[in-house]
Parts: structure tokens; C-alpha cells; sequence
């Protein structure tokens, strides 16, 4: 009978030591550097925004957060990567609002809702509808007025074709009726360089590079992205206020992403750290710099917008009839 006790004491116990080991481990996170992949090439505004966010998360951590970049693929290489880490926290994405929209172009290796843990939002990063000062429209009212006296000979510019850039202009084709010829280039510099030589007359660009162009006067700004109007654009209505609702929520968004499974504890973890440095003056100064508006939010409220955003995605694809040559 004491041999059964002595036996049962021993199982018990090694039962309460399997439990305990991975809550103490998680109780322990983290105890080793975090790899943040960024799937983009080093010296971007994206590739800014990761080193911002890890420098910031390594101290707060107590471990460092060391960036790797790994382009290609239209950002699938790098998330690929992460998809198929070990699921234990070591191993982040700095995500853009394209990892739900290039899977439904090209065919990715993995599912990026189900295969992905969401841990928090970083910055939003809004679209200015410009044109050339060329255009007689100074409101959003004015310039459909003037595209639809014009249908099929404006162009406007895109940094390349399937980006959200490009989804932003087919949405607004398709809330105002109005026909525009989409001329994709070779990135940003390039699309902007186009308006302001007047090559085309439409352009959506995120806000940083566009401020100087628009206080010189050398373009015209008509309305921005976001339920708010810009600190930097202050005289520069939202859509919601011109009249298109509609397009106010598409602007681009920036988020941490980690490998599905991995243990909530170390979830939370990691998004209460994100949301207090993203808290942090001297974090919010450094992403207003770069045209970003500092966006916190807990797992469940950036996954609940992963999945809404890829579903408005597909379906401005298929209402747009957007398709890609290969």
C-alpha cells in the first residue's frame, strides 16, 4: 500500500512538473534574443518602422530584438518564415496591410489568418488623394465632377499594379463612377514623380513623402484616408467629410504578427509591451515623423481587422475585375 502511494505521489508529481514546465517558461519569456522578420528590403520606410518598434521592444524586454530582412516574393519569403517557426514567440513579422492582400493575388504558402498570431497594431499610415495642380478641382466634389466630363482620359498613378495603393483608386472608381486609366510604376518615388510632371493627373500616396509637394504648392491635396484629418495636413478633409465614407478605412496599417500557437501568456506579453512603447512620447514623435499615426490595439482587435481587411479585399478585387499579369 505505501509502494501505490509512493508511485501515486511520483505520477502526480510528474504531472505537475509537465504543467508547470511551460508555464514557467512562459513566466520566463523572454530568456533569449527575438528574431523580428521584415519582409521587405533594408533602408525603407517599412524596414524604419521595424527597427523602431524593436529597438523600443528589446529594452522593454529585456532581451534584444534583432531585425531580419527578408525580401522577395512580394513579402511572402519573410512570412513564410514566420509561419513556420517554432511557435514560442521568438519569432515576429513586422506585417503590413499587404500580407492580406498579395495571398489573393499570387499562391502563398500559407493561410495569413490561420497560420499567424496576431499580436497588435503599430501605426496607420493614411492616403492623400493628390492631383496636378494642372486639374481645375479643389475639392473631392469637383474633381469626380471634372473626371466624369472625362471619361477614360485621366490616368492616375500607382506604385505598382495588386498593391493597397491600386485598391484605394478602384474603390474610388467604383463609388464615384468615374473611368481613369491606371498607370502602374516602379514605386512610390516614380508614381509621385509622374503627378508632379503632370505625366498623370490622380495619385494616392501615403503622407510622408507628399507634405513638402503640397505646401509649395507643386501638387493639391483633396482629401486624406482615416476618421481624422492629419496633424500634418490639417486643411485637408477626410473622405468622410467630402462625402465618401467608404473609402475613410483604407488607408495602410503596420502590425506585429507571430507563429500560430504560440502560448496566449507569451502573446499578451509581447502586445502589452507593444502598447506601452507605442505609449511612449519619444516612439509617437518618431512615427509622426514618418507620416504615421501611432495605432494601439490588443490581439483580438488586430486579428478581428486582419480578417475584415482580407475580406474587403477579395471583394473589391472581384467587384474591380482586378487581374495581374504574371
Amino acid at each position: 500500500m505505501k509502494s501505490f502511494s509512493v508511485m501515486a505521489h511520483a505520477v502526480t508529481l510528474g504531472v505537475l512538473l509537465a504543467i508547470a514546465g511551460p508555464i514557467f517558461a512562459q513566466q520566463a519569456f523572454p530568456t533569449k534574443p527575438i528574431r523580428l522578420i521584415a519582409p521587405y528590403p533594408p533602408g525603407g520606410g517599412t524596414d524604419l518602422v521595424a527597427r523602431l518598434v524593436g529597438q523600443k521592444l528589446g529594452e522593454t524586454l529585456g532581451q534584444p530584438v534583432l531585425v531580419d530582412n527578408r525580401p522577395g516574393a512580394n513579402t511572402m519569403i519573410g512570412s513564410d518564415v514566420v509561419a513556420k517557426a517554432q511557435p514560442d514567440g521568438y519569432t515576429l513579422e513586422l506585417a503590413a496591410s499587404t500580407h492580406v492582400l498579395v495571398p489573393l493575388f499570387f499562391k502563398a504558402p500559407y493561410d495569413p489568418i490561420k497560420d499567424f498570431a496576431a499580436v497588435g497594431t503599430i501605426a496607420r499610415s493614411e492616403y492623400v488623394l493628390l492631383v496636378n495642380p494642372a486639374v481645375p478641382a479643389n475639392t473631392l466634389k469637383e474633381f469626380i465632377a471634372y473626371a466624369k466630363s472625362k471619361p477614360g482620359q485621366l490616368n492616375y498613378a500607382t506604385p505598382a499594379a495588386g498593391g493597397t495603393n491600386h485598391l484605394v483608386h478602384e474603390v474610388l472608381n467604383l463609388q464615384t463612377g468615374m473611368k481613369m486609366q491606371h498607370i502602374p510604376y516602379k514605386g512610390s518615388g516614380p508614381a509621385l514623380s509622374a503627378l508632379v510632371s503632370g505625366e498623370v493627373q490622380l495619385h494616392f500616396s501615403t503622407t510622408g513623402p507628399t507634405v513638402p509637394f503640397i505646401n509649395s504648392g507643386r501638387l493639391r491635396a483633396i482629401a486624406v484616408t482615416g476618421e481624422q484629418r492629419l496633424a500634418a495636413l490639417p486643411n485637408v478633409p477626410t473622405f468622410s467629410e467630402a462625402g465618401l465614407p467608404g473609402i475613410s478605412k483604407l488607408g495602410s496599417f503596420y502590425g506585429i504578427l507571430t507563429t500560430a500557437g504560440t502560448p496566449k501568456p507569451i502573446v499578451d506579453r509581447l502586445s502589452a509591451e507593444l502598447a506601452k512603447n507605442l505609449a511612449q512620447p519619444d516612439l509617437q514623435e518618431k512615427l509622426l515623423a514618418q507620416g504615421l499615426v501611432p495605432f494601439i490595439s490588443t490581439p483580438e482587435q488586430f486579428d478581428a481587422l486582419l480578417k475584415e481587411r482580407l475580406d474587403d479585399n477579395a471583394d473589391i478585387i472581384k467587384r474591380a475585375n482586378i487581374r495581374l499579369e504574371n
